[in-house]
């Protein structure tokens, strides 16, 4: 009878530890090698696990500058969250395969595993397939904070040239940065034909986050210097620019306003699917939208206000911003909500419980300039 039960306790116990260590190193290859979008199930409950509590302590933080700076962390903090978890699962997994090949209780199983994981060597095998596998568990550890160093600097480098762009948007289009500022700076500037540099810039920054943000998961969640950046902010701020200056602007029309837009939604979609994200795949373009109607015309009503040349069809130039936008509406409020992005207008406002009136305000400061 003892025999019966000792042999299925062995396979199971085998079979146990293989499966947690072959899922970590799945884990790891798809954080830190795979070099596109693969949603990783121990990855995305130590990320899911970790905001849980960060959403806790920010709670209870009435200003956006604290909640800011206790997000800014988050990130950084959960990827080594991350490396502990993997580290104690190849622990758990190498100590199913020592208690299997016999060496002895469990307890002695786990200090075995942990001496060999971390190369302290105070605890050692005494036959060959024992000694194989403290050898190949010592070499897992050790490839695991290989890969986490290797990573960082990728992982910055992606984040460096992100910012870049982000921080010269608030040059052209003020802190939160606007479309509407940034089409009144244009016009004064007289450069609003010289747009297309920016449409064609911010066409390659968009192709760019679209493969850093799903190839490296941890990178959308990694903050901007300063509190009142956000690269969902920058994206909404270019595309609501990009729509208007197509829809209401009297410039000739240019395509590559269209590109601009289209590679931002694009890349938009990528993110929001790789985190589960709700939005509409093919919406028509009468439906609904975040930004009223009266939103827009306090919008049309500022630009000519500022000498911006308009097209005189208001009602027209609605619809056509409005079929622009319901393309990236849902995917702007959610990957807003996601980072918990700064208030600015047209973005980052809409997923508040009570949405800040970012643009009317930003429209009186303009007025009394």
């Amino acid at each position: 009878m003892d025999l019966l039960l000792f042999v299925p306790m062995h396979v199971m116990a085998f079979l146990v530890g293989c499966f947690i260590i072959l899922l970590t190193l799945k884990s790891a290859v798809q954080t830190f090698i795979l070099p596109r979008s693969a949603s990783d199930p121990v990855a995305r409950g130590v990320f899911l696990a970790t905001r849980k509590l960060f959403d806790l302590r920010t709670r209870f933080q009435l200003s956006y500058e604290a909640r800011d700076a206790t997000m800014a962390v988050y990130a950084p903090v959960t990827l080594l969250v991350l490396i502990a978890v993997w580290l104690v699962l190849v622990c758990v997994g190498f100590a199913c395969l020592f208690w299997t090949f016999g060496v002895g209780d469990w307890s002695y199983a786990f200090t075995l595993s942990g001496s060999s994981l971390f190369t302290l060597g105070f605890a050692a095998g005494s036959h060959a397939t024992i000694i194989a596998l403290t050898f190949i568990e010592a070499a897992i550890g050790l490839i695991l904070i290989a890969l986490l160093i290797g990573y960082l600097p990728t992982l910055y480098g992606a984040w460096s040239r992100r910012e870049e762009l982000v921080t010269r948007l608030e040059v052209r289009a003020g802190a939160p940065p606007t479309p509407i500022e940034m089409l009144v700076r244009y016009h004064r500037l007289g450069r609003l034909n010289a747009l297309s540099d920016v449409w064609d810039e911010w066409e390659i920054w968009f192709s760019q986050i679209g493969e850093t943000h799903t190839s490296l998961a941890s990178l959308p969640f990694f903050r901007s210097p300063q509190s009142g950046r956000s690269w969902v902010v920058a994206s909404g701020a270019i595309l609501d620019a990009a729509a208007l200056t197509l829809a209401i602007v009297d410039i000739p029309h240019d395509s590559q306003a269209d590109i601009c837009i289209r590679a931002g939604y694009v890349s938009l979609r990528e993110i929001a699917k790789l985190f589960r994200l709700h939005y509409h795949p093919d919406p028509e373009p009468d439906h609904p939208i975040s930004v009223t109607r009266a939103e827009f015309d306090l919008a049309y009503d500022l630009l000519a206000e500022q000498g911006v040349p308009l097209k005189p069809d208001r009602d027209q130039g609605w619809r056509d911003y409005a079929g622009w936008r319901v393309n990236y509406d849902d995917l702007l409020i959610s990957l807003a909500r996601l980072t918990m992005s700064p208030p600015a207008p047209w973005s980052s406002d809409r997923y508040l419980d009570k949405p800040v009136p970012v643009l009317n305000e930003l429209m009186r400061t303009q007025k009394r300039r």
